[in-house]
């Protein structure tokens, strides 16, 4: 290894070869001679049900988790709940003291759809409700870093379950009342608005699998109906947002989606492994992103085949009409990404007539047994080739990367999510400065340990620990929070340790 050496790299095309050049022959990684751009955005995050507690005060009415963590605790790992979490709804100013200690730029939270509508029903709003999140918008004010709210994440109200949920079309109307609510209360302070966080795991792993509340355990059809209105949900506050409260602040507003990055198995299985890509992130991503919109065209094709081989009168993925292709298309200003890690993807025709999701992509995935991390391997390249994916398959969206992380077991010596930090951002460098992808921010997942959904609190992914047996839930940082605080400072990854 040759040392490092320090040298300012500016963004001019024909440098940034050379110096690419340069690395190759000395044989070294060369991302750590890159720094952020000055107007790039650090960041850090968290999410209502995950952190907020105070599950059942001050007007807030039941969802989804709430009930399923209540009726059937086994549902989750170590059999808790979100109830007290964190309690950030009593501590929301430590611990956006904390994001301000770090040196972040923007702080991401959720609102709870149930603590301003506790029936979910978009009439009467709950004022204390509103008085919170006021409250917390003004705190980030203060703390001079600037809020990112996230109007859904998971956390639908448990009445409107009982409807149908996201199956439902009149959903579509419902969330936009209630968007419409947070509009008209917060959009002369909010500065970036997402949609949905992940709808990928909202409607395929709690619609299609089990794996989230509702865990309704119906691939290949409720997870199919749950992605139609949701699209629709957020190509109409979308519009809302961009006829009329877009000038309250020069905001944006965007969606937030997720992925692992999915490697061909072998050279043979490109094919597959985009067949894979398509179905994971351009299900939710080509209607709103691509030129054209509307589902991929590999999705209608192998679902409508699929239908029909099964008696079907028609595909079990719905359809759009023309106008609402053209309602959805270009419906962002910029694309939330959250990544975590990579798979690799092979062909997996079915061998029965089972109506799944999986059956329909005809694929399979597993792990590269070599690669470091454990139950989420770290694979930094996969981090790179996603954005140039993006990229290029997108025309290339203004980009804010709203979740990156590392899951462990809750060290505060966490050597591993330091090096997967550092490693990713070295990564994330590559991507601006060599792929020309256009990302304007980072936001790491998560600011402190929180309810980890079906892990509970077994999994922890906070730079911050959170010591949920003491009734005060202290939080102490970890040796990620350092690191991130100087990558901050420095705008640069700097040293940090090897998994190889």
């Amino acid at each position: 290894m040759l040392p490092s050496f320090n040298m300012e790299v500016n963004n001019n095309a024909m440098f940034s070869k050379i110096i690419t050049l340069f690395c190759l022959i000395a044989y070294r990684e060369c991302a750590s001679n890159y720094t952020f751009p000055s107007d790039f955005l650090f960041g850090t995050g968290t999410s209502s049900y995950q952190v907020e507690g105070a599950w059942n005060e001050s007007g807030k009415g039941e969802n989804i988790w709430d009930f399923i963590t209540h009726n059937t605790p086994e549902f989750v790992d170590d059999r808790t709940n979100g109830d007290i979490a964190c309690d950030s709804y009593h501590k929301y100013e430590e611990d956006l003291a904390l994001a301000k200690d770090l040196g972040v730029n923007f702080y991401r939270f959720s609102v709870s759809w149930a603590r301003i509508y506790p029936n979910g029903y978009p009439y009467n709003p709950n004022q204390e409700g509103i008085a919170y999140y006021n409250n917390l918008i003004d705190a980030i004010l203060a703390q001079n870093m600037t809020p990112m709210l996230t109007i859904y994440h998971w956390d639908l109200p448990q009445r409107l379950q009982e409807l149908g949920g996201w199956t439902n079309p009149l959903i579509v109307q419902l969330y936009t009342e209630y968007a419409r609510t947070l509009l008209e209360n917060f959009s002369d302070r909010i500065k970036y608005w997402v949609t949905f966080n992940e709808p990928y795991m909202a409607c395929n792993a709690g619609y299609g699998e089990v794996g989230y509340a509702p865990a309704l355990g119906m691939s290949g059809i409720a997870d199919y109906l749950c992605a139609h209105n949701l699209l629709k949900s957020h190509a109409a506050v979308y519009h809302l947002f961009n006829d009329t409260y877009r000038t309250r602040n020069n905001a944006t507003m965007g969606i937030t989606l997720n992925s692992i990055w999915i490697d061909p198995g072998s050279p043979e299985e490109e094919e597959a492994a985009e067949r894979t890509r398509q179905f994971q992130v351009g299900l939710y991503a080509n209607p709103i992103f691509s030129a054209n919109g509307d589902y991929p065209e590999v999705m209608k094709e192998y679902i409508g085949n699929r239908s029909v081989a099964q008696g079907y009168s028609k595909s079990r993925l719905p359809q759009f009409t023309s106008d609402e292709i053209e309602f959805i298309k270009g419906t962002f200003d910029f694309l939330g990404m959250n990544h975590y890690t990579t798979r690799l993807a092979r062909n997996s025709p079915p061998t029965n007539n089972m109506v799944s999701f999986n059956s329909d992509m005809q694929t399979e995935m597993w792990v590269n047994s070599s690669w470091p991390g454990g139950r989420e391997p770290i694979v930094p390249s996969g981090f790179r080739k996603l954005l140039t994916w993006i990229k290029n398959t997108y025309n290339n969206p203004i980009v804010y990367i709203t979740e990156n992380g590392y899951g462990d077991n809750g060290e505060l010596d966490d050597y591993v999510r330091v090096s997967y930090y550092g490693s990713y951002l070295e990564a994330l460098l590559e991507a601006i400065n060599e792929d020309n992808v256009n990302v304007r921010g980072y936001s790491a997942w998560s600011l402190m340990d929180n309810f980890e959904w079906k892990s509970g609190y077994t999994w922890r992914y906070g730079i911050y620990s959170v010591n949920f047996t003491d009734p005060n839930r202290p939080r102490t940082a970890k040796l990620s929070a350092t690191f991130y605080k100087n990558v901050i400072a420095n705008r640069a990854v700097g040293d940090y340790p090897s998994l190889s």
